[in-house]
């Protein structure tokens, strides 16, 4: 993998993470049970988001971690740096008989503001960005046609361009096992998520 200048080199090996999710007691690992899809999610900080997905009907396990950049096996610390070119995200499994990737990709859109670029509330810097990274043909173009069925009402509502980066993910990797399920044991802990009161009209 070439990195960009500045970037920091990462590791060989995974760090270390949970084994199981701390609400339903899921394996957090592949391999999931055939017929589930995966996608991974960014809106800013995983701990907030990782909740939100949690708690719908048809997700089936959520695990916060990083993505999108270029340093292997990354820290806390080294995503927070903006050296490694990942943001913070979830990797969200789910069951597309039970809720359909429309249906994600709608809480996603209502659920922060992806026209800020580089921050989401007072959290600022690249990790932050809003991204979605997909895994199918089909989750691709789905995030697609959200992206462009969305913008004419962010317009409308005197909001600007989507800054929301869309593409096949490459990497998952992660989050220390601290960081999965944060809220969860943590339920007064910080949740930046802030929606725009925009509705999608998809999903």
């Amino acid at each position: 993998m070439t990195l960009f200048a500045g970037a920091l080199s990462g590791r060989d090996t995974p760090i270390a993470t949970s084994k199981t999710h701390a609400v339903s007691g899921a394996s957090l690992h592949p391999p999931f049970a055939a017929g589930h899809e995966i996608i991974v999610l960014g809106m800013g900080c995983f701990w907030g988001v990782e909740r939100l997905f949690w708690q719908l009907p048809g997700v089936i396990v959520t695990a916060a971690g990083y993505a999108g950049g270029q340093t292997p096996n990354p820290t806390y610390k080294e995503a927070c740096s903006g050296r490694t070119g990942h943001a913070e995200v979830v990797e969200v499994v789910y069951d597309p008989a039970v809720i359909s990737v429309e249906a994600l990709l709608k809480t996603f859109w209502e659920n922060h503001d992806p026209t800020r670029g580089n921050r989401q509330g007072n959290d600022i810097g690249p990790q932050y960005r809003s991204v979605i990274l997909t895994t199918t043909e089909a989750q691709l173009d789905a995030a697609e046609q959200s992206a462009a069925a969305f913008q004419p009402s962010l317009t409308e509502a005197g909001r600007g361009a989507i800054t929301t980066e869309i593409k096949p993910l490459e990497h998952f990797y992660y989050a220390e096992g601290y960081h999965q399920q944060y809220l969860a044991k943590n339920p007064q802990g910080y949740c930046g998520l802030k929606g725009t009161g925009v509705s999608c009209p998809v999903g």
